[in-house]
């Protein structure tokens, strides 16, 4: 019997707000997280613009600055966003203190929009970028902040994940696209194609493991068995979801993913010394390569060619217009102009990234930009080496977010003004030290910089 559309969506309304029921706000969360779950929504799935006129579809994105509608609400969510950093005690000092690479990151993109050649898209795309470690913030000074990230990224995955089915499955015509230049046949669920769909369902499939595997740590032994149950469904969806996507890049680096936080939990192995392992597989990698072609090997099992879907093809003409290889074109300058149009005449299928964000990030930065990317991996790699002593649950779940982003960027570039690898990277490596109540029920920093080392998940 074929369900009515219409009955789907409001049978999936309905489980979602399930879930959401299911999971009430627990005790020591605040209400504040609300203003990063609505910008991971927004920045995982469609713009307001875009979910506002479902029947003009996505077609090709815009090269400039988007529309006046979702710049107004990103604006109002960062502003909002602000103002409770503000109630909290949040300073700049103390973030930068705590967080010298990223902040170097964003002085020097800030300058870096006085030689781009559309300074005032550059100052736009610079201010959303700054959205990330805003909403970021208000999780992690939150009261409890890896409840706090728990239940954002589950009331993400509550709300994306059922919608991508219903859309998948019943409006195909919102849910489902071919490309404009090969025709051929894609699923994008909520999202605007395959390749983002795969990166929610990545994101979606690493933390629900981690989650996972928490929920067999609980004592209390009906608890336990729910939240089993629950997290293994929501697994199980999530891993549809991703098959529907076919994204290769997406399923590796959930596996890496999972595979780093399962091996960093195994008894025998010295959580302090996870850095000489982590350096050690590299140069065993390099080592067995060049006689085994594990590369080739890899990409071939995952169904794609050597040339990653012509992606080496758009690397070759990008560098070919890098005029400045040291300072680059400008922050997220690089696919504008006379550069767009040229690249545009040589690809039929006329893209708008580099697919790799380390040639991205030159591109726009230079090495200046891709050292202080590098720089900001090995600080949050020391921080996650830290974590793993003092929170091993979270630090994990850091760790495996960490690596799956650095290999996922190999093929995508996600390191731009709107993405949500972007959000999930700065949750990674961003450092603050916990909030306190003051005696009026508002919030202080605490300048110690001592963390907590309990563990709250909620369900």
């Amino acid at each position: 019997m074929h369900l009515p559309p219409v009955i789907a969506l409001w049978l999936t309304f309905a489980f979602i707000f399930f879930l959401f029921k299911r999971n009430a706000p627990e005790k020591g969360v605040s209400r504040a997280l609300w203003i990063p779950l609505i910008w991971l929504v927004i920045t995982g799935s469609r713009t307001v613009s875009q979910w506002t006129n479902l029947d003009a579809g996505t077609g090709i994105a815009d090269p400039g600055d988007g529309s006046p509608l979702d710049a107004t609400v990103y604006f109002s969510l960062i502003a909002l966003g602000y103002y409770v950093l503000r109630k909290r005690g949040v300073n700049l000092a103390t973030f930068a203190r705590n967080n010298w690479w990223l902040t170097a990151f964003f002085i020097y993109t800030l300058i870096s929009i006085v030689w781009s050649d559309f300074p005032l898209i550059a100052a736009k795309r610079w201010i959303k970028i700054f959205s990330h470690p805003i909403m970021v913030l208000i999780v992690l000074t939150d009261p409890a902040p890896v409840a706090a990230v728990a239940w954002v990224l589950k009331r993400v995955a509550y709300v994306l994940v059922p919608l991508s089915i219903c859309f998948i499955k019943f409006f195909p015509q919102y849910g489902r696209g071919y490309d404009l230049w090969t025709g051929e046949a894609f699923n994008s669920g909520v999202a605007t194609n395959k390749n983002e769909l795969g990166c929610l369902c990545l994101i979606f499939g690493i933390f629900f493991f981690w989650s996972l595997l928490q929920a067999f740590k609980l004592n209390n032994g009906s608890v336990r068995r729910k939240e089993i149950i629950f997290n293994s469904a929501f697994f199980v969806l999530n891993g549809w979801l991703l098959m529907q996507a076919s994204s290769a890049t997406s399923w590796a680096t959930m596996l890496l993913g999972m595979a780093v936080i399962w091996l960093v939990g195994l008894p025998f192995v010295d959580k302090r010394n996870v850095g000489m392992y982590v350096i050690g597989a590299v140069l065993v990698f390099a080592a067995l390569e060049p006689i085994f072609g594990i590369y080739a090997t890899v990409v071939k099992g995952l169904g794609r060619n050597l040339t990653l879907t012509d992606r080496t093809d758009v690397w070759k003409a990008v560098l070919k217009l890098q005029n400045d290889p040291i300072l680059g074109t400008g922050f997220e300058s690089f696919w504008l102009g006379s550069r767009l149009e040229t690249l545009w005449a040589q690809f039929f299928w006329h893209p708008l990234q580099a697919h790799n964000g380390y040639i991205e990030t030159y591109l726009n930065l230079g090495w200046v930009g891709v050292g202080l990317l590098v720089g900001q991996f090995i600080g949050t790699f020391q921080k996650i080496q830290r974590e793993l002593v003092r929170r091993f649950d979270f630090g994990r779940l850091r760790l495996a977010f960490l690596l799956a982003i650095i290999l996922y960027n190999y093929t995508e570039a996600a390191f731009v003004s709107v993405s949500v690898v972007w959000t999930m990277f700065f949750l990674i490596a961003v450092d603050y030290p916990p909030i306190g109540k003051n005696r009026l029920g508002g919030t202080i920093a605490n300048s110690s910089g001592r963390r907590s080392s309990r563990i709250a998940v909620p369900a």
